[in-house]
């Protein structure tokens, strides 16, 4: 596990090079769906990841948001679950929180996880039983406890939405971070204290930072409290995650299933 580690920091830290040449520079935007935008940059990033990992592991299955899914993968034992440029809206707007994702699933579980923010330089990664890492140095989730305490990473289109206020006034704080992965990442090494989205997201937005969650002493669950598995036919989860050490995230879920009863 520790040659794949490391395989997939340098494809993580390479495909970073290319979407800094394409940072604040020239490249095409296209709608692939309501305010879901792909740039040339996202390709470019797919089309590396995808030439050297699965050349290189041929026996792996591959789930990216930028290749036309495959049923294949679902029988495959180990698959990548890959975000070649999670925060594609931030990455239009220049604002550096988007990520290159990573991970690598078995038996419909992250045992392998790759963050790379290639405009901070940080590199978040986890392999099952290793611990995690940012930079090379271990992290650790927040300890807090108390929700009222608590800063919450959450998404800036949801706030702007509306879709927090019931749930604002049991918090400390709301801090709007882009890329689900990044904050995920954020999260792992205690630089919030817990991270939750009321949407729907896909598995490639989710499944490395989920490692890195596990390895830094937290976990990342649906709302309502269900465990999540990978490399399942429909890759979207609903309705939506939070993350974070146990017993605040317990007490997100009861509060949110208070609300949704």
């Amino acid at each position: 596990m520790q040659n794949l580690l490391a395989d997939a920091v340098d494809a993580a830290r390479e495909a970073g090079k290319i979407l800094r040449g394409y940072y604040k520079a020239d490249y095409q935007i296209r709608d692939k769906g309501f305010r879901n935008p792909v740039t040339t940059a996202d390709y470019a990033s797919n089309h590396y990841l995808e030439e050297r990992l699965r050349s290189s592991y041929p026996e792996y299955g591959w789930l990216s948001e930028e290749t036309v899914d495959s049923s294949d993968r679902l029988q495959r034992e180990r698959l990548w679950v890959v975000d070649p440029l999670d925060g594609t809206k931030e990455f239009i707007e220049g604002v550096p929180n988007f990520v290159v994702s990573i991970a690598l699933v078995e038996a419909g579980q992250p045992v392998l996880g790759v963050l790379h923010n290639p405009v901070t330089n940080e590199t978040f990664s986890a392999a099952k039983g290793m611990g995690a890492h940012l930079d090379g140095d271990a992290i650790t989730v927040s300890s807090l406890t108390n929700l009222a305490e608590a800063e919450i990473l959450n998404s800036r289109s949801e706030t702007r939405r509306g879709l927090w206020k019931p749930y604002k006034h049991h918090f400390r704080a709301l801090k709007p971070v882009g890329s689900v992965a990044y904050k995920l990442g954020l999260v792992a090494a205690g630089r919030g204290d817990m991270f939750a989205t009321l949407r729907p997201k896909s598995e490639w937005d989710i499944c490395a930072g989920h490692c890195i969650l596990r390895e830094a002493g937290a976990d990342l669950k649906v709302v309502t409290g269900k465990d999540l598995t990978y490399n399942q036919k429909k890759v979207v989860i609903k309705p939506g995650l939070v993350a974070g050490n146990a017993a605040i995230m317990a007490k997100f879920i009861k509060l949110y299933n208070y609300n949704h009863r």
